[in-house]
């Protein structure tokens, strides 16, 4: 059984999609510290002159804090800039924008407290959305883990039965191997190769990698969006 696992990210972006859909189970690390200038808060959606990066803002406590006790900033309007970023200055006019607007900025309508809901919330849109059904669960619910690091993400794959937990590269300078072994888990790099496709409103420009997940879900679709990540992977020689 193969196990992913990711801190929560607010309008995830593909490599997290990547990871789902190549797993049996997804963890979502919500009990972990939060990182200060991260991307759990934030993420890049696509304009017409370039990125533009949609960032919720959060109170600041101890830096010791869980992701799960993030909480937002909601005297400040991010809400409806949000919103009219994507609905207005983004994705008005992509070819599935209509269908998908309503879903897209729902959350836009309620007010969060908590920075992991709302994470959960967008991260779940999107899997949904890309037909991805790998369950997820939180690790705040599977119980207590002393370990860190290696020792913890060891620890919770072998908690769920993983016989294998896919890493994503980035994390090749930390993970600690020998750890995964003693727990009789293996280690698979995801090798994530980023697909290009069409960007309605960037007609002539440089293609922008790297953006939310919506984008690619607005721009071509669901059943094609799913294909082009699948062919870029399979273009890798990653499983």
């Amino acid at each position: 059984m193969r196990v992913a696992m990711h801190q929560p990210h607010y309008l995830p972006w593909l490599g997290l999609i990547d990871k789902a859909d190549r797993s049996d189970l997804f963890v979502v690390l919500d009990h972990v510290q939060y990182e200060r200038r991260g991307w759990q808060n934030r993420n890049y959606v696509a304009a017409k002159n370039g990125a533009v990066l949609l960032t919720v803002p959060v109170i600041h406590g101890n830096r010791d804090e869980r992701i799960l006790d993030k909480t937002i900033n909601n005297k400040q309007t991010w809400r409806e800039k949000h919103r009219r970023t994507l609905d207005e200055h983004c994705y008005r006019g992509a070819p599935f924008w209509t269908r998908f607007r309503e879903d897209i900025l729902r959350p836009y309508t309620a007010e969060w407290d908590r920075l992991a809901d709302l994470a959960m919330a967008t991260t779940r849109f999107a899997l949904d959305a890309f037909g991805i059904r790998t369950p997820v669960v939180l690790s705040s619910e599977l119980g207590e883990f002393p370990g860190q690091k290696s020792e913890l993400l060891a620890q919770i794959a072998a908690k769920v039965g993983a016989t294998t937990m896919l890493s994503g590269d980035g994390a090749r300078d930390y993970v600690d191997l020998e750890v995964f072994r003693r727990h009789g888990v293996a280690v698979e790099w995801q090798g994530f190769r980023h697909p290009r496709y069409p960007q309605h409103n960037r007609a002539g420009a440089d293609f922008l990698p790297r953006m939310a997940a919506l984008d690619l879900l607005v721009n071509v679709g669901p059943a094609a969006g799913l294909r082009l990540l699948r062919e870029a992977r399979a273009g890798s020689g990653s499983g």
